[in-house]
This record gives C-alpha cells, structure tokens and sequence, in this order.
C-alpha cells in the first residue's frame, strides 16, 4: 500500500488532484465514523470519501 507520502507521488503521477476540505463533526459523529473506519482498516479520511462516494452513486440510482 505504501506509505502516504508514496501514494501522494502515485496521485501526482495520475494527474489526479486532492481539494482540502474543513470539516466540523460533532465529537459524538468523529467518534463513530473513526471507529468504523478503524473496522474497515481505513484512514478517517478514506472512510468520509467512501461514504461519500457511496452516497452519490446512489443518489445517482446505482449500486454502493
């Protein structure tokens, strides 16, 4: 998987950029969706954009 800084160099590479985004959660929401995403071996960031990208596939009426 390697580490951050190398997946930062593999998305330069691609061409794909990262928009930063502040985010207020409630301490009760950051708690829950950091432990889910420590279930799911994943980072509290990549958890948000799975959920997120998730979501929009379907509002989109397509399948998770």
């Amino acid at each position: 998987m390697g580490t951050p800084k190398d997946r930062g160099a593999k998305n330069k590479q691609k061409g794909s950029e990262r928009k930063a985004l502040l985010l207020r959660l409630s301490p009760d929401l950051h708690k829950e969706l950091r432990k889910w995403a420590t279930q799911d071996m994943r980072s509290l960031n990549a958890q948000i954009e799975f959920l997120l990208r998730a979501a929009l596939q379907r509002r989109k009426g397509g399948d998770p």
